[in-house]
């Protein structure tokens, strides 16, 4: 099994596309093992993009996901990095394909509705980031067998 921090942006909380956006995560099959709502500190936005606290456009992308509350869940499945990266579609929503949550829902590069872990060292640094051990609830689903 793998998991994989997903946030539902700023831009998802505000136009109420949170449920429709977890229904297709829970439609494929993957579980959610924790979730909740908060609101990113400038301090949490500098951890999580360290990466991009030195470029240019970093001022505007902390203003972005410190704008409004995130919902912060963590998906659990078989191959879920790459199973919820092709569920999303293209980071810009306006090369995404349709029937993707972006091709779906966005149209902007930056207000893509989701972020996603790129990769399972990302991953485990992402949600240690956002959820602690004792908020983690892993289970198997009953119909786990069928999916």
């Amino acid at each position: 099994m793998e998991r994989s921090l997903i946030l539902l942006k700023p831009d998802c909380v505000q136009r109420r596309l949170m449920g429709a956006v977890l229904t297709r995560f829970e439609n494929k099959g993957l579980n959610v093992i924790a979730m909740k709502m908060l609101q990113v500190t400038p301090e949490l936005a500098k951890q999580h993009y360290a990466e991009h606290v030195e470029k240019p456009f970093y001022p505007e992308l902390e203003g972005f996901i410190t704008s409004s509350p995130v919902v912060a869940m963590i998906l659990e499945g078989t191959e879920a990095i790459s199973v919820v990266r092709n569920i999303l579609g293209a980071t810009s929503g306006l090369s995404a394909n349709p029937g993707t949550i972006r091709g779906d829902f966005s149209c902007s590069k930056q207000m893509n509705l989701v972020h996603a872990s790129d990769g399972a060292e990302s991953a485990a640094r992402e949600i240690a980031l956002y959820f602690s051990d004792a908020e983690i609830c892993a289970y198997q689903p009953t119909i786990a067998a069928w999916v």
